[in-house]
């Protein structure tokens, strides 16, 4: 959520922000509506103040009066203070109606992007930051997708998943089910050499904690919602593992606050359809690894730069073709001020894979999720980032293409010692 004393100071700055995100000339109204709003409640807080000064100070009034036997004059007084109440009571309820007013209104405006972000509208319009310039990998006569590999092999089976759930489930098997844990354990192994801490998260938040990340009201319809018991199944690990400095003042020195989770992540997807969510594609459960930073303001870029690296890293130890791309602002996420995707290709789909968002949230999420620092005798809020290293549904099914032969899918060297095997044969 965006601060208010920004926008109030920033005005201008924030409208160029909504342009980027492609805002109509009606949505922009948004802004001078929470400022109408804020207004309001700032006028009706004052003039509260004073109903309360002024009624305090008649009411001391009385009693001298009654002292003095001028009954009348305290009866008066008594009547101007009952008519006070009365409109204290109507302050009360302005300054109510519009604090929820601001409240609902500020939690509809999304981050306002980072200077480098390019306008655009659709993912055709992201800007291509580091290119592949490496040969592709050159298939055999005959390579097959990764959902006609699942067969031959018998890595994962998709119709298994829509007997036991439904579509968007699939069942990994055998080998496939030893390559996933042998990914999870790889990515692990990574962060923690990166420094990040491991956490193992519950997989349900609370409707608090999908909040202050940004999920809600936001993408309410894309997460699975436990109505009885009021929880909501995670879409990402960077919502219970970011929400553990909720309501936080953190110490300075021990920035950046780095934490990684490997966790089974849930998302209705709806509206997804088409050849291009053909196999793990585009799938309802999947496995992730996630890596969030809380880190000072004046350093999450360089840390920013720091996940990129990272996340690279990873890619290049799997010998995988990719680019990374930073998002249009019609592209990016409502949370983020800067979104970098990496996609890696897929050599029998001949198409570019997404497989991570790295993000820096600036203070939006913290603002929601009040993790603060003290700065001298200043209390600023943090800057929160986060980054997928790594989702494994369109990993494995890159992997799987890139690395078929006629004898079998010959795996990276680095994941040898993962599986304890070098082919899927």
């Amino acid at each position: 959520m965006l601060e208010l004393s920004f926008l109030k100071t920033n005005k201008e700055r924030a409208i160029q922000g909504l342009k980027i995100r492609n805002y109509s000339e009606e949505g922009l109204q948004v802004i001078d509506r929470i400022l109408e709003a804020d207004e309001t409640r700032r006028n009706a807080q004052g003039d509260l103040d004073n109903n309360l000064a002024e009624s305090k100070r008649l009411a001391n009034e009385i009693g001298g009066f009654l002292k003095q036997g001028k009954t009348a004059e305290a009866e008066a007084i008594k009547a101007r203070v009952a008519s006070l109440k009365e409109q204290a009571k109507d302050l009360e309820f302005t300054m109510k109606v519009a604090t929820e007013q601001l409240e609902e209104l500020l939690l509809t405006v999304p981050n306002i992007p980072h200077h480098s972000v390019p306008s655009g509208k659709t993912p055709e319009d992201n800007e291509v930051f580091k290119a592949w310039e490496n040969p592709m990998p050159s298939l055999h006569a005959g390579a097959l997708p990764h959902w006609e590999l699942a067969k031959k092999y018998n890595i994962f089976d998709l119709d298994l998943g829509v007997k036991l759930t439904g579509a968007g489930f699939p069942v990994f098997r055998g080998k496939g089910a030893r390559l996933e844990r042998a990914l999870i354990n790889f990515f692990l192994d990574e962060a923690s050499r990166a420094g990040y801490e491991e956490i193992a998260p519950p997989l349900m938040v609370n409707k608090d904690s999908a909040k202050a990340t940004g999920q809600l009201p936001d993408k309410e319809g894309q997460m699975y919602y436990v109505e009885r018991d009021d929880l909501y199944l995670i879409p990402t690990a960077e919502v219970p593992v970011t929400n553990i400095y909720r309501d936080s003042i953190v110490d300075e020195k021990d920035f950046p606050i780095k934490m990684t989770a490997y966790t089974q992540c849930f998302r209705r997807e709806a509206g997804s359809y088409g050849a291009h969510v053909r196999g793990l594609n585009r799938v309802h459960q999947f496995d992730k690894v996630e890596i969030v930073q809380i880190a000072h303001p004046d350093k999450s870029y360089e840390q920013l730069e720091g996940m990129l690296a990272h996340v690279s890293g990873i890619l290049d130890k799997l010998e995988f073709p990719y680019r990374i791309l930073r998002l249009c602002g019609g592209d990016m996420g409502f949370t983020s001020a800067l979104t970098f995707d990496f996609e890696v290709w897929s050599a029998a789909q001949e198409r570019w894979l997404e497989v991570s968002s790295v993000s820096n949230f600036e203070t939006y999420q913290s603002n929601r999720l009040k993790v603060r620092f003290k700065d001298g005798n200043k209390t600023r809020l943090a800057h929160t980032l986060n980054g997928s290293a790594l989702a494994l549904a369109r990993i494995v099914a890159a992997l799987l293409e890139n690395n078929q032969t006629p004898e079998g899918i010959r795996l990276p060297k680095v994941l040898h010692s993962y599986t304890g095997w070098e082919i899927i044969d």
